[in-house]
This record gives structure tokens, sequence and C-alpha cells, in this order.
């Protein structure tokens, strides 16, 4: 028997209604309709969340630009005064202006990192739809807020950083939101192959962010923020309105094999075990009590499992102990201060050792992102089919490491090169960063030693994306730095030896899963 709607979001509710006043006698597969349905508005989010973090990094052209030589938009008088100067922006028009743009990218990055282990055990707590849509409104107007210094003439550097700060504060609730709700509707069946498909809204996000950002860079840099804000803002209404977080929200049970790639921790870091079978059906009437506990507040400590007992959060040294979740954080550590990195300076790089403009280099600059589309679909398919997802990103690190030294030395020699690596570089600098936050965390936020009824997807998410988040952090940090006192080559040898030590951090996992390989051999 179906349960009525009554805790489906709004949205749902007017769809299911339509629906059955449409087509009263058609039978339509509701679990498939509503998984689809989740993959596509979780997806739009998280495009989002990253689409507002994207700007910064295409502005910093500008707001340190000489001005020689460009049109100045209609608003701008220019006078013997101005004339090389009006598309600076103070405080950023002196010479340690990367130091001071490092320091933005480290008040994003740090409030971030900070924030995301305590926004995981929040996540773990409260209803998510409400979560997401909070998160979003308030960082689509953070990155607004941002915009409008240009409009409203604001040089106090405080106040970009404070800006900043808050952003990175309310970006925390994307992370462990999304990839819960779709650990919460999907179960272990290629589960890599999703994820890394799905990833792509990272990717797709940076590259939406930078073509929005290149549109207005050179004529009014405000919009370049503003903008995506306010896109950021309309997508957190739609989730308010769509977003049902769990399948029992409306009427549907979690799919049966939701559960976790077993890990043998005395042979493997990952390795299959139980099987795919992911039927789904509407719960009965005698379940409507324990669904409402699940459902109705916002916020509940004890959630109900799909079989009647108790699903209680686990707390954050629970979730630490889960073996692998601390190996796969550290790697992160590494993988994303690269990653970020480049998310972040790629832009600034590219016009600084090339003749290419702001808008050319910001264009050009996405191309990484394509790149780490493929690799993170790439990571996916390797660890569904191997189901060595260690191995899967040691391989990848251990190639990243050639393929930036070669983009360092010949990415500037001519446009066909720079295309060229700077996809081989997407690709195998994305590629493990995107395995370790999706199927990574999803298998071990359901690792069997939390017990039948316990999970931990937002905790072990945010714990593994928090303490990458510290490292995406420094890397920004640390490019600025040592971009204006040591020169970009050693920038580039930073993070070529970013890339070692995540493969190092790897390195026991990876035994195990090589162990594992050589004794399934021997069995066949």
């Amino acid at each position: 028997m179906t349960i009525p709607m009554r805790d489906a979001p709004w949205g749902l509710q007017l769809i299911e209604h339509i629906t059955s006043k449409c087509c009263p006698h058609r039978r339509i597969n509701r679990f498939a309709w509503h998984q689809g349905g989740i993959l596509a508005l979780t997806y739009i989010a998280y495009t989002c969340y990253h689409m507002t973090r994207k700007p910064i990094s295409v502005v910093k052209n500008v707001l340190s630009l000489n001005c020689s030589g460009l049109s100045p938009p209609p608003d701008i008088i220019i006078n013997d005064t101005n004339r090389d100067t009006w598309c600076d922006w103070a405080p950023f028009d002196t010479p340690d202006a990367p130091a001071l743009l490092g320091m933005l990218d480290s008040a994003f990055l740090f409030a971030y990192a900070a924030a995301m282990f305590l926004s995981g055990v929040i996540a773990e707590r409260v209803n998510l739809r409400y979560f997401l849509c909070f998160g979003m409104l308030a960082s689509g107007i953070s990155c607004y807020l941002f915009g409008i210094a240009r409009s409203y003439q604001i040089h106090n550097l405080w106040y970009f950083v404070l800006v900043q700060a808050a952003g990175g504060v309310f970006q925390t609730s994307g992370w462990p939101g999304v990839v819960t709700v779709v650990g919460n509707w999907f179960g272990k069946g290629k589960r890599g192959l999703i994820f890394g498909i799905w990833n792509s809204h990272t990717s797709l996000g940076n590259i939406l962010g930078s073509l929005v950002a290149a549109e207005f860079v050179e004529s009014d840099w405000g919009l370049s923020f503003m903008v995506p804000g306010a896109i950021m803002g309309l997508a957190g209404f739609i989730i308010f309105l769509f977003l049902a977080p769990t399948p029992m929200d409306v009427g549907c049970t979690p799919p049966s094999s939701l559960g976790y790639r077993k890990l043998d921790v005395t042979n493997s870091s990952d390795e299959d075990s139980t099987g795919d079978g992911e039927e789904s059906h509407t719960t009965g009437e005698d379940d409507v009590a324990n669904l409402r506990s699940e459902t109705s507040p916002m916020l509940s400590t004890n959630r109900r499992s799909h079989n009647g007992g108790r699903e209680n959060a686990i707390g954050f040294v629970g979730a630490m102990s889960i073996p692998g979740v601390l190996e796969y954080s550290f790697s992160l550590f590494f993988a994303k201060l690269v990653s970020y990195t480049f998310l972040y300076w790629l832009p600034l790089y590219i016009a600084a050792s090339s003749t290419y403009s702001a808008t050319l280099s910001a264009d050009l600059s996405t191309l990484f992102d394509v790149g780490g589309i493929l690799g993170a679909i790439a990571a996916g398919v390797f660890s569904d089919y191997s189901g060595m997802s260690a191995l899967t990103c040691a391989v990848m690190l251990h190639l990243a490491i050639p393929t930036l030294f070669l983009y360092d030395y010949l990415g500037s020699a001519n446009l066909g090169v720079n295309i060229v690596l700077l996809l081989i570089a997407g690709l195998l600098v994305n590629g493990p960063y995107a395995l370790i936050t999706t199927a990574v965390s999803a298998e071990l936020g359901t690792h069997p030693s939390l017990g039948e009824n316990s999970r931990a997807l937002a905790t072990v998410t945010a714990i593994i994306d928090g303490t990458g988040s510290i490292g995406a952090a420094v890397g920004p940090l640390l490019a600025g730095f040592v971009s204006r006192w040591a020169g970009w080559h050693n920038v580039f040898y930073m993070l070529m030896f970013a890339d070692m030590l995540a493969l190092l951090c790897l390195s026991r996992l990876v035994y195990k899963d090589i162990r594992l390989y050589a004794q399934r051999r021997r069995a066949v």
C-alpha cells in the first residue's frame, strides 16, 4: 500500500497529484523515477556550488591589471590620472597582489575546511532538504556580496576576507548533503560508474563559473560574481521544492543492496561481496509511524531504518576509526592541494606564462575541468571493474607527476600543446580526487564495522573532504607566495611533490589491493 506523500516536498506532491489525474491507470516505476530526479537535482545543486567558487580565479586577472589598451565601460570616466589604472582595484593594486589574492583564497578554504567537520555532523542529524536549501541560498548571497563591492566602491581588504570566509562556511553544506542523498537512494551496484558520471558536476560547475565570469570580467567584474550568486539562489529554491532526501520521504524503502563493498580489513582495502539486487517497494501503513519520525522534524538525532530498527548517527571519533578513512583523508589532503591550486590560479598562470588575454586564459582553463570530467568517469569505471579503488587512485597520481612537469615546461610552447596537456593533467589530477570524495566515501560511510543499522555517510564524507579541504586551503596560499618569490616553476615542483605524498599515503591500501588480487588469481 502506498503511503500518502505528506512529508514529500511541495513540488513532488504537485507532480504526483498531476500524474495521478492525467494518467490514473498508467503503471510507473516510482522508485526509478525518483532516482533519476535525485541524480538531476543533486547534480544541479553541486554544479551551482562550484560555479560560485570559480569567479575569483578569473577576476584575479583584472583586479591588478595594467589597463593600457583596454576599453573602459561606459560608467568609467577616463582622465590622465586613471588612464592606466582604471581597472585596478585597491587594495589589490600593489606588487603584493598575488599574496593578497592568495589570502582571499585561504579565507574561503580554511573556513570551508574548519566548518566541514561540523557540517557533516549536522547533516547526519537534520532534514537534508532544508540543510541544502539554506546552504545554497546563503552561498549565493555571499557570492553576490563580493560582486557588489564594485558597484558600491568597496576597497576594504577585510570586507573581501570576511565575505570569502562566510562563503566558505556556507559552502560546506553542499558535499556532505549531496553525497548522503545520493547514497540514500542508490545501492552498491556500479557505484563507481554512477558516482564518476555524477561527479562531473564539479568540473561542469567550474567550467560554467569560468565562462560566466569571463563574459563580464573585462567590462564589469562585479557581474562575474552577482550572476552566479543569483543562479545559486534560484537553484536552492528548486531544491526546497523538489528534493526528497530519502526514499522513505516519498513512501519507498531504500534499495535492498544499499551497503558497502565490504572490506576485508586483514586482506584488502576494497573487496566486493554482496550481490546487486536493487528491488524497491512502497511501505505499508504499519510503517507510517516509523517513517514520520525520520522525515517530519527538521532535527532528528535517532533515525529509523527501513527495517524498523534504530539508525543512530555515528560520532566523529567512531567515523575516524573506520578502516581506510585516515589513509584516504590524508591522500585527499595532497590531491586537493593540487586540484585547488589549479582551480584558483590556472587562469592567472596561463596569462602570466603566455600572451593570451584574460578572457582567453579563463576559457583555456576550462579544459582542465573537461579533463577532470573524463578522469572522474575513468576512475569510477576502473574502480568498479577491478574492485581496487586505492590502486586506481595510485596509478593516476603516479602518471600525474610527469604530466605536471611536461605542462610546466611545454604548456606555453603553443596553443595545441597547451590544450592537450591541460586535458591530460585534468584527467589525472581530478580522477583520484573525484573517486575518493564520492564512491570511496560512500563505501566507507556504510562500513560493516558500523553495525547493521548505523550509518555515517555524511560524517565520513565530511571527515575525508574536510581533511582534503585543509590541503585545498594550503595549496593556493602557498602558490601565491611561491609564485611571487620563487616563480611559477617552483609552484609546479610543489604540486609534483604533493602528488608524491598523496601516493605515499595510499601505499598500505595499494599493497593490500595487490595482495588480494594475487590471492584471487591463485584461487582461479
